[in-house]
């Protein structure tokens, strides 16, 4: 045997036995977007490891700017979990050009997750469903006439906050699960056992909030932005209109005015702000109308990070709403 095949076959196994190393001791690299999803993949990987944040719940993810640390978590991540390419477009880039490696798991691209477009105005009717649920592909298969602008419309905008309906935290779940098994197989009963427990817990979840969102409904609310519509619809609630298309962007005049007089036409007996979000505007729509101000949290803005928080997030939106809609002043 020459010295130089030798030399070779020394190198090759170092190599292997360096590989085999990394992969079996190796903590999964995972990314995810933003707090209840993150709370949902941590789950997933309860025991295994934990995944890093993007964004905190006080911040926006249309306007956020990435950290030199999470750039590089971003470069070393084997999967990078975002809700839509719109909702987090700040991270078109740099999952072009840092975790190009990377699987990308693109919720609203998930196969039989349930979605809605946004809503349109500021002003909504009770049980406005001009747009049935879609659920994956087929949702270009059910809008009749306007096929090809619903088409064009449910790629571009389709309404992001698709994980306040527990069923679509279960694929989510689902997805994140089968995913982490083909990376990671040697963790993948771990990860198994971990999805059918978020499973059962997400369907008590479900129930739970059948049960405390009942006597709710037909009771009208507005909510500062649209980003409630999979929660509404899920648990058949009433929302009246929202007082801003973008929590980004400042509400005009003729805006306000629309909603005040829809509170008073209407009945409004709540008007819901967000936690990261001054009151005032709220309490000078309220003003001489009845109507009391509550605060709604869709990302669990306040909540500590973990696999709880999605749990903690839903129960609280339902205790928001009750603590505000059965106690009219």
């Amino acid at each position: 045997m020459s010295q130089i095949f030798r030399t070779s076959l020394c190198a090759l196994a170092i190599t292997t036995c360096m590989s085999l190393t990394a992969s079996g001791d190796e903590k999964p690299r995972v990314v995810v977007s933003i707090p209840p999803i993150h709370s949902l993949v941590a789950g997933v990987l309860e025991g295994v490891g934990e995944p890093t944040l993007l964004v905190s719940g006080g911040a926006s993810p249309h306007s956020y700017s990435l950290r030199p640390s999470q750039a590089r978590a971003l470069n070393a991540a084997h999967l990078v979990v975002r809700v839509s390419e719109q909702m987090e477009n700040f991270l078109e880039r740099p999952i072009e050009n840092l975790a190009g490696k990377a699987k990308v798991i693109t919720l609203s691209e998930v196969e039989g997750m349930t979605l809605y477009e946004p809503r349109e105005g500021g002003l909504w009717e009770e049980h406005d469903h001009e747009d049935e649920p879609a659920h994956g592909d087929e949702k270009h298969h059910e809008h009749g006439k306007d096929t090809e602008k619903h088409e064009e419309h449910a790629h571009e905008a389709s309404d992001p906050h698709l994980w306040l309906d527990p069923q679509n935290a279960k694929r989510i779940v689902n997805v994140v699960s089968m995913t982490l098994q083909k990376t990671y197989p040697e963790h993948a009963k771990a990860f198994r056992a971990n999805a059918e427990m978020l499973a059962s817990r997400l369907n008590s979840l479900d129930r739970d909030l059948q049960a405390a969102t009942q006597p709710l409904r037909g009771k009208p609310y507005i909510v500062f932005h649209d980003a409630y519509r999979y929660f509404d619809e899920r648990y058949n609630l009433s929302p009246a209109g929202a007082i801003t298309i973008s929590p980004d962007r400042p509400t005009g005049a003729r805006r306000l005015s629309e909603i005040h007089k829809r509170i008073k036409s209407q009945g409004v007996t709540c008007v819901f702000t967000e936690p990261q979000f001054q009151p005032k505007l709220v309490q000078t729509l309220i003003s001489g109308t009845g109507a009391q101000a509550g605060t709604l949290d869709p990302v669990g803005a306040d909540l500590p990070l973990g696999p709880d928080l999605y749990f903690k997030m839903m129960r609280k939106l339902a205790t928001s709403m009750s603590a505000c809609l059965k106690n009219p002043s």
